[in-house]
Parts: structure tokens; sequence; C-alpha cells
């Protein structure tokens, strides 16, 4: 047995649907690991062939011949080295999630995914099967016995045992698993105990990038058999990770290995919506980006996070006043707009706004205003920010927030207008926590202080707050957070200490608002509970608990 293997991890994005590039590279990359850092195995993502997830072009026979032809051409790059990649394995009518070890030029193993997670984000259970006949997958490299489970198998202690059991003494966990807050703490735990159990080394290569309203943040780690986790890689960073194993000691000692240097929850979540925002526009191809800046914190904080994703060249910014827009919006805008050297375009909104009153107005006659003529408001400045998007091909960026999403208070075809909604997945407080953070990172502060301290409004009428409609934002969320986040029932939340009339209150917002999420723009996930694919209610519900 050898005293040492060298093991690279290819953290990296392998975008989805782009089998023949995917291949290219990782072929590319299999020869770096063996040439550049004399690697003795090299392990890929999960699906890293077709990219994950895949979804419906799991449905399409061609995409998966063309996963398994790409597969076959992999393992052909696969000399000097050994290489796991993982790919859809098409058997007849039968589907697996699956990783393949590649060595001397042929397929020597596959492993077949065992635990299909169908919860939250995951709907593997749709696509894939598991197999009946499969068990464990253990090959010899340089005399030491390694194994091979994918993603969830991790999380049941079945899979892990069994491959123990079949000599496994290393074992390699090639990963799909989404961000969200407080996930690190829960992974590194579980790793710590799967090792202690089971006596195995063990090596989670976690993929990496935005993925529409998913995003992957690597943060990969080893950890030894006796239960030590070391240092997470750094979040949202393509990198190669390189570790020698000591086999006698069944321990890892890193060899190139980036470590995170900030692991708060804001600063995961900044990074997050920014490579969300960033591979959306890159793998749909739009450089630049428009949004409407108000002078609210919604607004900025999206304007800071796109400076970040895409630099400012790359980004315009526009004021959109109305009759009720008050002087210190337009002049926050405009002292924003300036420090980060973003250019900022003017466009009132009096003219479309009357325009629409003058062909309504017959119609409307005797009848008092009310938030029709709000949101017509709203409606004017998404109709302008959408046309100068279109002229100019760029992507407009919506600014709700979670809050927002989750109780209507958003204007549809108004200021819901947009292809991406950076904070979507952020609560108002936690809007405002994101922004008190950034500007204590990187130098002067990039969203104007009066900003965060002055009262949101949407202003769309004569000194409108948000708390004239709403309870104070950190009633609202924690109501929200108990209700969306946690699925707590009316009564729970009321015992948690929150007046019965304002849970009442809150949840028929939330359950009245379902049709605006359902045409609500993508937005990076974040949380536990995203609205999108991750919470799916019926927009038709006669359930009130």
């Amino acid at each position: 047995m050898k005293d040492s293997l060298r093991i690279a991890l290819a953290q990296f994005d392998f975008p989805v649907g782009a089998v023949a590039r995917n291949a290219e590279r990782i072929a590319e990359m299999i020869a770096e690991a063996r040439d550049e850092f004399g690697a003795d195995i090299v392990l890929f993502p999960e699906l890293a062939v077709s990219g994950y997830p895949p979804e419906d072009l799991l449905l399409r026979p061609a995409f998966l011949a063309a996963c398994e032809a790409a597969l076959h051409e992999l393992a052909k790059a696969a000399t000097g080295i050994v290489a796991v990649v993982g790919w859809p394995e098409s058997a007849g009518s039968v589907l697996y999630n699956a990783a393949s070890v590649l060595r001397d030029g042929r397929v020597e193993a596959t492993y077949r995914k065992r635990e299909l997670p169908n919860y939250a984000v995951f709907d593997e259970r749709r696509y894939f099967e598991v197999d009946p006949d499969g068990g464990s997958c253990v090959f010899e490299l340089e005399g030491v016995p390694v194994g091979v489970l994918v993603c969830e198998d991790l999380w049941f202690p079945e899979p892990l045992a069994d491959t123990v059991r079949a000599g496994a003494q290393l074992v390699l966990v090639p990963n799909a698993s989404p961000f969200e807050r407080g996930k690190h703490a829960q992974r590194d735990a579980l790793l710590a105990e799967r090792t202690r159990e089971s006596g195995a080394a063990l090596v989670y290569l976690n993929l990496v990038g935005g993925q529409d309203a998913v995003v992957f943040d690597g943060a990969s780690v080893v950890a030894d058999a006796d239960g030590s986790v070391h240092p997470a890689a750094a979040a949202f960073t393509d990198q190669w990770l390189v570790v020698d194993y000591d086999t006698a000691g069944r321990s890892f000692v890193p060899v190139q290995w980036i470590d995170d240097g900030d692991e708060s929850m804001d600063a995961l979540a900044w990074r997050a919506v920014v490579r969300g925002l960033q591979d959306y526009c890159g793998k749909n191809g739009f450089s630049k980006v428009w949004l409407g800046l108000s002078g609210g914190i919604d607004s900025a904080l999206v304007l800071a996070l796109a400076v970040d994703a895409l630099g400012a060249d790359n980004v315009t910014a526009v004021r959109l006043p109305s009759r009720y827009t008050a002087d210190l919006s337009n002049d926050l805008a405009a002292e924003q707009c300036a420090a980060l050297g973003v250019r900022l375009e003017t466009v009132p909104i009096e003219p479309a706004f009357q325009g629409f009153l003058q062909a309504l107005g017959p119609l409307f006659e005797g009848r008092e205003a009310d938030v029709t003529e709000e949101n017509l408001q709203s409606r004017s400045r998404g109709a302008i920010l959408m046309a100068l998007a279109n002229k100019f091909h760029g992507l407009l960026l919506t600014t709700g927030n979670k809050s927002e999403y989750a109780v209507g208070y958003a204007t549809i075809y108004g200021d819901m207008c947009g292809g991406y909604a950076p904070l979507k997945d952020l609560y108002k407080t936690e809007v405002f926590g994101l922004a008190k953070w950034r500007n204590t990172v990187g130098g002067a502060p990039v969203i104007p202080p009066a900003v965060i301290a002055r009262p949101p409004s949407a202003e769309l009428r004569v000194n409108q707050t948000d708390q004239d409609s709403l309870p104070a934002y950190d009633v609202l969320d924690g109501i929200l957070y108990r209700y969306v986040d946690q699925e707590q029932s009316r009564d729970e939340i009321v015992a948690a200490g929150y007046a019965a009339e304002v849970v009442d209150r809150v949840l028929r917002l939330v359950r009245t608002s379902e049709w605006k999420r359902h045409q609500a723009a993508p937005g990076p996930k974040v949380s536990r509970r995203a609205f999108g694919r991750e919470r799916r209610y019926p927009i038709s519900n006669g359930f009130a608990g």
C-alpha cells in the first residue's frame, strides 16, 4: 500500500446542458490534475457532465445519449490518473444518478446513487431510480480501497456503512448541494459523526455556481477518520483543491487549499447573491443590467450587489420620480451612483401616469382615487424600465424582498417587472442587516447611511410609509419566518407571543398573494424555504391553518 495518495478536487461550475463544453473542460482538468498537481485521482462534482439540476432535459433521449457519449470519451482521457465523474446513466427505460470510475482509458466501475432527495429544490425521484441490484462501489488505488457515494447518500448511515463493510477506508463524495444559511455547521457535524462511526476518511466535493434560483457554494471539505473536520474551502469560488491522504493515519494534509476568510452569515449571503446574479447574467447572455433606483433600501442594496457582481460600467440606474417623490430620495440615489461610479438616468413618470389616467378617465369617472392609481404609478415605472432594458439589451433587475413577496406588497407588472430578483429570498430585516454589513467591508460605505436610516416608503401617495399598510418589519418578519420557513401553524405563532389579529391578517395576505409569486422573477435561494420551486403552494387554497 502506498504511504499517501494525492487527491485533486475540481471545485468548479459545470453549467446545465453544456454537455460538450463540460466534457471538454473535464478532459482538460483530468490532464491538469495529473500533470500539474501529480494527483493519483481527481474528483468532479455530482452530474458534472450534464450540470445540476438538468431537470426535464433528462426526459430527452438525445440529451442522455450525448451525456453517455461524453462519458466514454472522457474515459479515454483518464490515463496515468484515476477520475471519478458524475453523469446521468441511462439503462434502457431506467435512469440513474451515477458516478463512474475512469481509469486506463475505460469505465472501470459505476456507482448509482441510493438516496434520491425529493424535497426543497430537489426533484430526483421524478427522473432517477434506485438500482435494486446496486450496492457499494469500492476500487483499489495504489493498494488503498476507495469508495464512492453521491451527495444525499452521506446523510443516511447505511450507504457509508455498506461501503466500509465492502472494504473502503477512504470515501469520495461528489455533491451538488445548494447554499442555505446555517448549512455549513450542519454539514460539518454530519461529517464528524460519519467519520467517527465508520472509521473512514471522507472527501466532500461540492459544486459551485448559480443555476437559475439556486446557488451552489462549493465550500468543499475533507474529514479525517477520527472525526476531525478540516476548514472548508472558500465558498462561491472556483478553485482547484489538492490534498495528500495519509493511508496509515487516514488523515489529510492540504497541499493547495484556500480557506474562507469570512464565514459569517452576512458574508456568505452576500456572496451567494452576487454569485447567483453573476452566473444568471453570464449563462443567459447578459453583460449589462438596469434597475430603478428609488433612494430606498431595497434598490440601494440591489445596486451595490450588481456592482460587486458585474462592475460599475455594466450597471445603469434609473430614477423615476413622481409627484410624490421626496427630494431626499432623488439626492440619495445620485449620491450612491456617484460613490459607486454608476451611470444614473432620470425619467419622470408623470407623463406616462397622466396618459394612463386620461385613457382610463371615461371609465373611472365618478369613482374615488384608490390603490388603482397608486399601482398605475408603479406600472408606469415598470413599463419605462422594461423599455430601457429592451432597447439597450440589458437585464432588468427587480428589487422586491421576501417580506414584500410574502404579503403581496408589490405591484404585479409594476415594481415586480424584471428578469431577476436578487433580494427575493431576503426578508426586509435581513436587507437592512446585509446593507449595514456591506458598509463595514471594503472601505467607504457603498450604501448611503441615510438610506438605511430613513423609514421605508413606496412613495405612491403623500407622506406614505410601509408601516401604513404593514406591521413593523421586525414583527412582520418574525411571523413570516415562522409561517414560511418553519411552517408553523397560526396557533403556534400566536403562542409565540404575536397578537392574534396581526397573525390572522399577515397569514391571509400570504395566502391571497400566492398568484403574484407564481409570476415573480427568479432569485437566488439563501434560506431554508425560498419562494419558487422550494415552496409550492396552490393558488386556489381553502386551508387557513
